[in-house]
């Protein structure tokens, strides 16, 4: 169980901020802009050691199974295609698992068919020779199934080998055993296609990259401290000071001639200011400091002359020989940039503060790797267009290539026929042992893909389930269907489709989580093992209508916080509303189950504390107090306001206030930009007001009055105001 969590030097939490807890369920509410997402990113990204996060820390994590649902989640987990908006992927797919199995199953699969072939001679006492070869000869027409007819890329390999199956055996069977292959069936077959297909041009090599960074980079006056003349009658002054440069920048609001008497000094801003104290700090920036910084300035231009002629990586990308190899090349050049716009920053930042000695990285290495990167696609390129030089001969070899994988793939096959006739001589006891044998290699490896299979999601019974839930929600309109391979589609009722085109961000969240519920059942990576899980929710609710807010606060609660899978869960919520949703109503189960925070933010920053169980009425006070006082920030009262019909209509009333926005009343030119507002899916006091000179306080009182009056609760408006006075 997590026992503190310390967010510091982190985004808005600029000192040690400290949540400690000793409950399995934990909610934090705050408004945003607070620091919740910044704690949902720490524990996301716990794992990665990330910089940023450097000096925050959880203790009482442990070995548990972290599982965090927030934006990184759904960016990680559900993409949208670019070419077929409506269109997605979700899952991190377990490839490696999928790997594993996939090779199990080969195994298990030639196991199942040695034991096939052993359960045959064992009933029949051996078959004949004739039929040995009959099964053979099958295996091997498999050939002529897979690399003949559709594309025909292959075609021309099996020209005269085609109508016979005993033709093709003997072809097959005449060749000498071959070693593993150096190429594989899909390298050789795009080796064909750039020989004989549209793509049999010439392609020029990739220009290396020849720019001497180094040569600015190792120049010594970077870590030289440029100051000015040390026999000036100010240079100790200076030294003390240990900041020329701040007065260097002020020589330039020293009057031009003589300063006249009373003069103000711009550093002390008193009337000190002499002609021979100007003389004094003028002499002391001497030729040779002028001679340092003109020749700084120099080498910033120069670099940023030599950065110019690093072409884009989309110029790169260009070259299909790059997008092969595009994991490398990104690594490569993505490096090489880094390090060189670090150093450009640093050298301006000389250019700034010329006292300060600076030592820059030297990107001779990285651009040698690159340049060896560049080198090795042009060697790829050469062979390539030799190929096309020499056509017929190419497409040659290249059908030599091809039988040569061929046979390498069917060794064990043509193996086994030869082994199978010295069977033949073999008696009972021998078949029995080869059978126990398989039995055993069999088990081991239906028991490795059983481990594997338990790591990995099942993503079919998944969105199953997720369709499903979404009927638990009363939403019908929708559901996922396959869209192809790991793609799935949303499918909307037949009214729906000419009114919505692609997700809505609700829709996003709603599904997203939807999928976070399954991942929970399982596991969520290759080291995961079987123990109780820590849960973070962040703000599952934000971008959702009220209709299934309350849907989704009972799905937490009936899946998570009553089910003892789960040892501990941290959620995280902007609404007041669901807030208090969320908090058990019975005092004892409270105190014994739950623990409430609140997320604030002022001058130094956000820090948490502990929140009772009566200060949710407390904060609904608060808002009205807040919107009283026309003195306090537009943002925030407009904030307040919206937290204010979110909290009573949705909590309250059980009635979306987006439906009251749509009367007649709130139509006029006079509330666009309160209706505006109010309709908002992200009501971030940091981001929510659209322009500052749209707020006219007056129009939104009124607007808000308005709403409790054609609600018919203009009583409890004036109530709530009047408690305020």
């Amino acid at each position: 169980m997590i026992t503190k969590i310390v967010m510091d030097d982190v985004a808005c939490y600029r000192q040690p901020t400290i949540l400690e807890t000793d409950k399995k369920i934990n909610l934090i509410y705050g408004l945003n802009g607070t620091g919740k997402s910044t704690i949902s990113r720490f524990l996301y990204n716990i794992a990665e050691d990330d910089p940023s996060f450097s000096k925050c820390q959880v203790e009482g994590l442990d070995d548990k199974e972290l599982l965090v649902y927030n934006q990184q989640f759904i960016y990680d987990n559900f993409y949208e295609k670019e070419d077929f908006p409506g269109v997605f992927t979700l899952s991190k797919t377990n490839k490696e698992s999928e790997k594993r199995i996939a090779l199990g199953q080969k195994v298990k699969n030639r196991l199942a068919q040695q034991k096939t072939m052993q359960e045959e001679l064992q009933q029949n006492n051996f078959n004949n020779l004739q039929q040995q070869r009959q099964i053979t000869e099958d295996r091997i027409w498999e050939i002529k199934k897979d690399y003949t007819g559709g594309d025909r890329v292959f075609e021309y390999c099996l020209e005269g080998l085609k109508g016979s199956k005993d033709k093709l055996f003997e072809y097959v069977a005449s060749l000498p055993k071959s070693q593993n292959p150096t190429k594989t069936i899909e390298k050789l077959k795009r080796e064909i296609e750039n020989v004989s297909g549209g793509s049999n041009v010439q392609v020029s090599p990739v220009p290396l990259l020849d720019i001497p960074m180094d040569k600015i980079e190792n120049n010594e006056l970077f870590s030289k401290q440029i100051v000015g003349n040390e026999n000036s009658s100010v240079a100790e002054l200076y030294k003390k000071l240990g900041n020329s440069d701040w007065v260097k920048q002020g020589l330039s609001y020293l009057p031009e001639e003589a300063p006249p008497p009373g003069s103000k000094c711009p550093f002390c801003q008193q009337e000190t200011i002499t002609f021979e104290l100007k003389k004094a700090i003028q002499d002391f920036f001497d030729e040779s400091y002028v001679r340092d910084i003109t020749q700084l300035r120099s080498l910033s231009i120069e670099y940023d002359r030599l950065i110019a002629l690093i072409p884009l990586r989309t110029q790169y990308l260009l070259s299909r020989f790059i997008v092969e190899t595009q994991t490398e090349f990104e690594s490569l050049y993505r490096n090489l940039l880094s390090v060189i716009h670090k150093n450009k920053r640093q050298i301006e930042q000389k250019v700034k503060t010329p006292s300060q000695s600076i030592n820059l990285v030297n990107t001779m290495t990285l651009l040698e790797e690159f340049n060896a990167y560049l080198l090795k696609v042009n060697t790829e390129i050469e062979a390539h267009n030799i190929k096309i030089q020499n056509r017929d001969t190419t497409l040659k070899e290249l059908k030599q290539d091809f039988w040569l994988i061929m046979r390498w793939k069917y060794n064990y096959v043509l193996d086994n026929h030869q082994k199978e006739t010295k069977l033949l001589l073999n008696d009972k006891h021998q078949i029995e042992d080869n059978l126990r044998l398989n039995k055993d290699k069999t088990q081991r490896v239906e028991s490795i893909i059983r481990e594997e299979q338990l790591k990995t999601i099942n993503l079919q019974e998944a969105i199953d389930n997720i369709n499903g839930g979404l009927l638990e929600l009363g939403i019908d309109g929708f559901k996922i269907k396959e869209a192809g391979k790991q793609h799935y589609k949303l499918v909307r009722a037949e009214a729906c489709k000419e009114t919505f085109k692609t997700l809505s961000e609700g829709e996003k969240m709603i599904i997203s989580f939807l999928y976070f519920r399954e991942i929970c059942k399982g596991r969520r990576s290759l080291d995961s093992v079987n123990t109780r899980k820590i849960l973070v929710i962040d703000d599952p609710i934000s971008s959702l209508s009220h209709i299934y807010i309350f849907n989704i606060g009972r799905m937490i609660m009936h899946d998570f916080f009553c089910s003892n899978e789960f040892e501990q869960i941290f959620l995280l919520t902007h609404s007041l509303y669901f807030f208090y949703e969320m908090t058990d109503i019975n005092n004892d189960r409270r105190k014994k189950n739950q623990r409430l925070f609140r997320l604030q933010k002022n001058h130094v920053g956000s820090n948490i504390s502990d929140m009772k169980y009566e200060e949710i009425q407390n904060d609904y006070h608060t808002y009205w107090s807040i919107i009283k006082n026309p003195g306090n920030s537009p943002a925030l009262i407009a904030n307040c306001m919206r937290n204010i019909v979110e909290y009573f209509f949705g909590f309250v009333e059980k009635e979306s206030f987006n439906n009251l926005l749509q009367k007649e009343e709130f139509q006029t030119t006079r509330y666009r930009a309160f209706e505006r507002y109010m309709n908002r899916e992200s009501h971030s006091i940091g981001q929510n007001i659209f322009d500052l000179s749209e707020f006219d306080y007056d129009i939104f009182l009124e607007a808000f009055k308005m709403l409790f009056t054609i609600s018919k609760y203009e009583k409890h408006y004036e109530r709530m105001m009047k408690k305020i006075h």
